[in-house]
């Protein structure tokens, strides 16, 4: 699921060295946490929270594989 999140956000941004992802929670739940360059948070977010909401619905899909509850935020 980071390496998703990572692969998605990197594709998206100017500063891919400046991506980073961590995941915390518990075996039931995970809060992925996504960290860009200040510059690269409106290619993050998109119009109207589009791109944001896209993501979340890509990991969500991915972590119903898993059996797992999860929940991306964006700073």
């Amino acid at each position: 699921m980071k390496e998703l999140v990572e692969l998605l956000a990197r594709a998206l941004v100017e500063q891919p060295d400046q991506v980073s992802v961590s995941l915390s929670g518990d075996d039931r739940s995970v809060v992925v946490s996504l960290r860009v360059a200040q510059e690269d948070m409106g290619k993050v977010i998109g119009r109207k929270g589009r791109i944001a909401r896209a993501l979340r619905t890509m990991v969500k899909a991915a972590a119903v594989k898993q059996h797992k509850r999860v929940d991306l935020q964006i700073g």
